[in-house]
């Protein structure tokens, strides 16, 4: 049985409630973890690069001087990619750097990150967020009165938005959906903030 507090938001233990061992329980897979953190990596890169070839360069098609007799090397072409202002031979192109990922393993790697935090105690959960106003200093008093200090994952689900509007101009806060919770940002932040209803909702979602 894997057990776990569950705190009000001064941070007094109000009861305890049970994890999933399937979810939160399992064994730590390293190696699918550092995989599925590098395609999230991939996926977010933009990938606007570009670079114009000789096709591509502004100039003319013409000649630039005769073949012979002027003492220089022989061209064809001011768009050379030999010439100051000619073309990029083999350059970046614009590109998605995003590839698929089975789901199999992707909610694997998402278990064992979620084991990691509990092992870690940096999974804290809220009897329930109190009622938010959408204004920053109210989440920074919470946090606060939670004791937290590091970057910080807070998984919201029905005040979501208002939370999240709230929390935006906190370094180091995010704020995320329990089906928007992925390996990256819970690898990244050094506490995972979760209330009481959404634990059932991030459980549905990576069983």
């Amino acid at each position: 049985m894997l057990m776990i507090d569950v705190i009000d938001a001064n941070r007094r233990k109000v009861g305890a409630i049970e994890l999933r061992p399937d979810v939160f329980g399992v064994d730590v897979n390293g190696p699918v973890l550092h995989e599925v953190v590098l395609q999230q990596q991939a996926g977010m890169r933009q990938g606007t690069a570009s670079t114009k070839t000789r096709a591509q360069v502004s100039g003319t098609g013409k000649k630039p001087y005769k073949q012979k007799h002027t003492g220089r090397a022989r061209a064809g072409s001011v768009r050379s990619p030999l010439w100051r202002h000619g073309g990029i031979v083999f350059g970046p192109q614009p590109r998605d750097y995003g590839y698929a990922m089975p789901k199999k393993k992707a909610r694997g790697a998402l278990r064992s990150a979620l084991s990691v935090k509990v092992r870690a105690g940096e999974l804290l959960i809220l009897e329930e967020f109190p009622q938010s106003d959408g204004k920053t200093k109210s989440v920074v008093l919470l946090l606060k009165a939670l004791g937290i200090g590091g970057k910080t994952l807070i998984v919201a689900g029905g005040d979501h938005d208002r939370i999240r509007r709230a929390a935006n101009n906190i370094p180091g806060v995010t704020v995320i959906t329990p089906e928007g919770v992925n390996v990256r940002d819970l690898l990244v932040h050094q506490i995972v903030l979760v209330t009481r209803r959404d634990l059932s909702r991030l459980e549905e979602a990576f069983v």
